[in-house]
């Protein structure tokens, strides 16, 4: 195995890992945006409700684009395993 083929995986790896964390990275920075938007206008400065509201935002993500991760991750992994195979004949 050459250190091209390497370095091959390593990038679609961490491609993969960035497209993977999107959503649910993506949701919680709205939703704490506008969160603290709401909390700034009102003058609540309660710490929970930005958890809580990103934390739902969150889990919202994840179960909406599951499916698709879920696909992802599995469409990597046989491409890794085939490759596996290829090398090893």
């Amino acid at each position: 195995m050459n250190s091209e083929l390497l370095i091959t995986i390593a990038h679609e790896g961490l491609y993969l890992l960035i497209l993977v964390a999107a959503p649910a990275l993506t949701a919680s920075l709205l939703f704490g945006f506008f969160v603290s938007i709401l909390q700034t206008a009102t003058q609540i400065q309660e710490q929970t409700i930005s958890f809580t509201a990103r934390a739902f935002a969150v889990i919202a993500a994840l179960l909406l684009s599951g499916k698709w991760i879920g696909v992802q991750l599995i469409q990597f992994t046989e491409s890794i395993f085939r490759l596996i195979q290829q090398i090893s004949k």
